[in-house]
């Protein structure tokens, strides 16, 4: 209770669903849904303390934004001094007080998704689902946006749950992030829990942006070769199932040949201003993303080899699955 737990998910794993079983808009075929210490399976949705903030803002475009937000409270009857109290003290929390004479069409995109915010928050609700509410902002919105979000959880010690296909919104809202595939929940943990240990591969190359690198691996006589042979680890002891390894673009080094594990042409370069990615082919077909400082451009020869150290490798089985061992 109280925590602020993202949603990552590529597009159809379900979010849309759970969301609609959470806010009682879709039945639950089975399981048990608790908000609180209550089990709400066959509470309509009016009764169950949800409010839901969506991506396309969906308020009236003929009411005022003061109408917009005090819409529920008034199909719930409340009276019209706690309607203006109630409505008056959200938007002063979002900021919006002058705008509250004015029309949808008059405001922005970031202003009009407070007033959707607005609208749940004068519910006092017990459970705040956003559905990618930022999705439809530009890049400086989106940010302002997310901290507002932000600190209106701290403020409010509500629980949210916040569906994004964004890395960042993911990465630096949540307490709590539950990663989605097909209907099937492949981790929950903290953001740095989830970057840092990942549970399968899905999950090593949902979180992290750019991806984490995948190379197919063999193992033979307790050494890991890549899969042109060169030998990566001389002396594997751990299990002999591993079939991939993870290297996060980052945790790359530019290094000498006689010291690199890995080598191959620089086939391309995105300057981003803070870093730069280059990507390097291997002899085996397969390819590396590097992230390096823009200060390391001028050095980058048309070969670059690479180094990892070793806590930084991710082994994986067959099956795709984390695998622990000694390097």
């Amino acid at each position: 209770q109280g925590r602020f737990t993202t949603s990552r998910r590529p597009s159809g794993c379900g979010k849309s669903t759970l969301l609609r079983m959470i806010a009682g808009l879709e039945d639950i075929s089975e399981g048990m849904l608790k908000i609180g210490r209550d089990i709400v399976n066959d509470v309509v949705p009016a009764e169950r303390g949800v409010a839901m903030v969506f991506q396309s803002y969906a308020l009236y475009p003929h009411m005022t934004v003061f109408e917009n937000m005090a819409f529920g409270l008034k199909q719930a009857r409340t009276p019209k001094l706690e309607i203006d109290r109630l409505v008056r003290e959200a938007a002063k929390t979002l900021q919006i007080t002058d705008y509250l004479d004015r029309l949808p069409k008059h405001l922005s995109g970031g202003q009009r998704q407070r007033v959707a915010i607005g609208r749940a928050i004068v519910r006092d609700p017990k459970v705040f689902l956003f559905d990618e509410p930022l999705s439809n902002l530009d890049a400086a919105l989106r940010v302002q946006t997310r901290i507002e979000i932000a600190n209106l959880h701290k403020r409010l010690a509500a629980t949210m749950i916040y569906v994004t296909h964004d890395q960042v919104e993911a990465m630096t809202l949540a307490d709590r992030i539950v990663v989605l595939n097909k209907g099937r929940i492949e981790q929950v943990g903290s953001p740095l829990e989830l970057y840092n240990k990942p549970a399968n591969r899905f999950v090593a190359e949902f979180i992290g942006s750019p991806k984490m690198n995948m190379l197919g691996v063999t193992v033979t006589n307790k050494q890991i070769c890549l899969e042109s042979g060169e030998v990566l680890f001389p002396d594997w002891s751990g299990r002999p199932d591993v079939g991939s390894i993870g290297i996060r673009p980052e945790h790359l080094v530019a290094t000498s040949k006689a010291k690199s594990q890995f080598s191959g042409p620089v086939t391309h370069v995105e300057h981003l201003g803070e870093y730069c990615l280059a990507y390097v082919s291997l002899a085996d077909n397969q390819d590396l993303t590097v992230k390096l400082g823009e200060e390391d451009v001028d050095k980058l020869d048309r070969i670059l080899y690479l180094r990892v150290a070793p806590e930084k490798f991710y082994m994986f089985d067959h099956a795709g699955n984390a695998v622990s061992g000694q390097m």
